[in-house]
């Protein structure tokens, strides 16, 4: 990657002009080079044998919506199934969502637990995601996260039997929580679900794609390392023209079939795109920092079920390896072809492994 200067005008309206002009820069250069990835995305979209092509993603039933406000005055959005086959004893299910997601992350595991009716669903939006609210000021922490859950508990599931499911940062979520909590685990919390995460090798991770920073070069890196300086709106509109390059990067780094269904490409950048800027910012630090291997100590006696795509490029296999390590007695499903969204690119086979763990307790 090229060296990029930034010049340092002396009034703060010249450094506004500068950012904006660097801004401008960038989005010009993405806007040349998106011609060909415009006509690769609507060839691949036009796939006529898309098995999710009549899908319909978003908003699915429920039984009570409610806006819970945490101490720093954001409201989380929150959703509660009730069984329709109730039976004594049944946890409740508790979906907590990654990293520029939503509880859509769950479409496919909410829709078939639903469906069986046996176990009460609750599904709520991380701060700053879907249709939760955003931090006013400060940086997001994975311990706040791990709070959130607690009083997402506390208000709707104050007593019975849980399983927490966790996917990406929702299971950094419950690890934070199980740090902070660990007495709940055998009493409350009878089983924990972790999908596609990792106890804290974050280094090697690709939480911010590298293809995308070395295809556009210095303006847009400097537009993300100094976003939470300039505001995230200039980066939001950057985002916005080059939808095709997003599209296609999320087809590559969330996917691990050679060919995924383009309505679940486009779902996930759909949940990708509504994050703000600012939003992703804030997470990056906290999510970089994690290291969290002692709290799984918690989990060690109540069931574990540990699910990974066996081609996930963001929180690779062994990340995965290395929980069963500390937690010998987990069931590890290691599903082929999938990448780091492995609940939605292979439901079925997650679906079953879910049913089976919750058979189980």
């Amino acid at each position: 990657m090229s060296r990029f200067r930034i010049p340092r005008p002396r009034t703060a309206a010249g450094r506004v002009a500068g950012v904006v002009g660097v801004v401008g820069v960038a989005a010009a250069g993405l806007a040349a080079g998106v011609v060909s990835e415009r006509a690769l995305v609507r060839r691949l979209k036009a796939d006529p044998t898309d098995p999710y092509a009549d899908e319909v993603f978003g908003e699915q039933r429920y039984d009570e919506a409610l806006l819970l406000e945490m101490p720093d005055g954001t409201d989380v959005h929150v959703e509660v199934v009730e069984p329709t086959r109730p039976a004594p004893g049944r946890p409740t299910v508790v979906l907590v969502h990654g990293f520029c997601l939503d509880m859509g992350t769950f479409h496919f595991q909410r829709k078939m637990l639903a469906e069986r009716g046996e176990h009460r669903i609750v599904a709520y939006d991380q701060p700053g995601h879907g249709r939760s609210g955003r931090l006013e000021s400060g940086e997001y922490d994975l311990a706040a996260l791990g709070d959130t859950l607690r009083r997402v508990i506390d208000r709707v599931v104050p007593e019975g039997p849980l399983v927490l499911v966790g996917h990406s940062m929702g299971g950094m979520t419950i690890m934070a929580f199980a740090e902070a909590y660990p007495e709940l685990f055998g009493d409350r919390v009878v089983g924990t679900v972790l999908m596609a995460t990792s106890g804290g090798l974050l280094a090697e991770t690709k939480l911010v794609a590298p293809a995308l920073l070395g295809r556009v070069g210095g303006p847009v890196l400097f537009m993300v390392n100094n976003a939470t300086r300039y505001g995230g709106t200039v980066i939001d509109r950057a985002r916005r023209s080059t939808s095709n390059v997003a599209w296609l990067l999320t087809r590559r780094y969330g996917f691990g079939t050679p060919n995924p269904s383009p309505a679940l490409v486009s779902y996930v950048e759909e949940m990708n795109s509504r994050t703000s800027a600012d939003t992703v910012t804030r997470y990056l630090r906290t999510l970089a920092t994690h290291s969290r291997f002692p709290a799984l100590a918690a989990l060690a006696g109540t069931p574990v079920l540990v699910v990974v795509g066996d081609k996930d490029m963001i929180t690779p296999v062994n990340h995965s390896e290395e929980i069963v390590r500390r937690l010998p007695h987990a069931e590890y499903v290691k599903i082929h072809d999938s990448g780091h969204v492995v609940m939605l690119e292979h439901a079925d086979e997650v679906d079953a492994a879910l049913a089976r763990f919750l058979e189980a307790l």
